[in-house]
Parts: structure tokens; C-alpha cells; sequence
């Protein structure tokens, strides 16, 4: 009897356990945590170049054979004066290029012996602070000013043809061969000689040859009588009584000859 009470007991526990168990939610299943995907990071490109700015170097490596030139941007810190003024300027820039071949016929050495000033005024003496097209080259005003300045030292005049431009310089005289690049804002035209400034170039030029002097004429003898000199005093007075003694002993003997006839 005392068993079967407890059997009665653990089967009534067991009812009861089934019961709450039946009764508690079921656990929801753990959720994996969220993943937040991140914008993809710029490239170097996207970073480093502002939308809308022109490049000229870039523009003048594309293009090839402008590599003295570009060094000489670079070296003188005009490149980034192009870049600035690009983006500032409402009138725009024509920039002459001399190509690598124009830079070749300079004498041997010729950049080497120019100061960071010089070079920097050449660069500048090959950008005109407007943007020109090829058809207002037939109306511009001589002498163009440049970037360089103005002035009888940095003249620089263009003559426009039917089928060519003309640029002299006092000491350069070229045409355009070719246009590099052409918006509204900027103009960039290829040259086969360098702009030669007189500012820098007129006083390294070497001194003209003297010219030989033209041979004299002999001169023409002047009569001796046309000269005249001082004449030292002569005392003639003994000459005068010799010539008379003699014109005296003269007539005497030619009265004692007649005497004697």
C-alpha cells in the first residue's frame, strides 16, 4: 500500500512538470548580429583631381614632345600658377609650347646658364594672360602682352595670315604649327622655336664683330713752299762787302784793259 502511494505520488509529479512545460513559450532562436555595409573608398584619382580644372601638363604629356617644357613648369612652379589661374581667371590663357626639337636648337647649355628668375620669366614669356582662337589672331593689338610683362624689353607681335600666324619677338621669329588643345577658356598652340625674350637674350648675345676700319688715303704732299716755319736771322753783312770788294776789283780790271787797248 505505502508503494503504491508513492508510485501515485512520482506519476502525479510528472503530470505536473509535463504540464509546465507545455505551458512556457519556446525560446526564439538567436539572431546572427547585422552586418552595416560601409561606402566604397575613394580612389587616389576621385581624390586628388577637382572636377571641372584643366591640367596643362597633363594635357601637354598626352600629347607628347613637349618634355623640356613641362620639366621647365614644374621647376619653376608655373604649373601650379596655370592651375590657379584656370581657376580663378574669367578670361582664359593661350600658352605658346615650344616642342622638345625647338628646345634643341638653342646653343648648347643655354638653360643651364639662365637663373631660377630667368627661367621662370621665359616660361611666363610664352603665356598670354587671354584665350585667343585661332581667328582673333587677325584682329589682336601688337605687342601682346604676356606674363611676363610689357615693354620694349619683352615685345612680342603677331601676324595673322590666310593660312598661318606669324610670332616675332626681336630675336625669334616662328608661326604656329599646330593646335595642342582648345576649349573657351584655354588655348594651347604648338611652336617649333623658343620665345626668345630681348629682356634676358639681347644681353646674352654675342658682341657684333668690329668692323675694319676703312684704309686711309696717302695724303697729298704739300709744296714745301706753302709751309711755313721760322727762319732763324742770317747776317749777310759779310757776304755783302765780299760781293762788293769783288764788283770793285771786277771794274778795275776791266778799265785797265780798255786803258791799255
Amino acid at each position: 500500500m505505502k508503494q503504491q502511494s508513492i508510485s501515485f505520488f512520482i506519476f502525479l509529479l510528472f503530470l505536473q512538470c509535463t504540464y509546465t512545460f507545455a505551458q512556457s513559450p519556446a525560446a526564439a532562436p538567436a539572431q546572427a548580429p547585422a552586418v552595416v555595409a560601409s561606402p566604397p573608398a575613394a580612389t587616389p584619382t576621385q581624390a586628388a583631381a577637382p572636377h571641372g580644372i584643366t591640367n596643362v601638363t597633363k594635357i601637354l604629356e598626352k600629347a607628347g614632345h613637349f618634355t623640356i617644357f613641362i620639366r621647365l613648369l614644374r621647376s619653376t612652379q608655373e604649373e601650379n600658377h596655370l592651375f590657379s589661374a584656370l581657376n580663378d581667371s574669367s578670361t582664359g590663357l593661350t600658352i605658346f609650347a615650344p616642342t622638345d626639337s625647338a628646345f634643341s636648337e638653342l646653343k648648347s647649355g643655354t638653360l643651364n646658364t639662365l637663373s631660377d628668375g630667368d627661367k621662370s620669366e621665359l616660361v611666363k614669356f610664352h603665356v598670354v594672360p587671354t584665350f585667343l582662337s585661332t581667328s582673333q589672331f587677325q584682329t589682336v593689338s601688337n605687342p601682346l602682352g604676356t606674363w611676363a610683362g610689357t615693354g620694349n624689353r619683352l615685345p612680342l607681335n603677331v601676324t595673322s595670315y590666310p593660312n598661318s600666324v606669324n610670332i616675332t619677338t626681336g630675336l625669334t621669329n616662328t608661326s604656329l604649327s599646330g593646335t595642342v588643345y582648345t576649349d573657351n577658356q584655354l588655348a594651347i598652340y604648338k611652336i617649333e622655336k623658343v620665345l626668345l625674350p630681348k629682356d634676358i637674350f639681347a644681353s646674352n648675345a654675342p658682341a657684333p664683330a668690329p668692323v675694319a676700319p676703312a684704309p686711309e688715303k696717302p695724303a697729298k704732299a704739300v709744296p714745301a713752299a706753302n709751309v711755313e716755319s721760322p727762319v732763324a736771322p742770317v747776317d749777310i753783312s759779310s757776304a755783302v762787302w765780299f760781293m762788293h770788294n769783288n764788283a770793285v776789283g771786277s771794274v778795275g780790271i776791266v778799265a785797265a784793259a780798255v786803258f791799255a787797248l
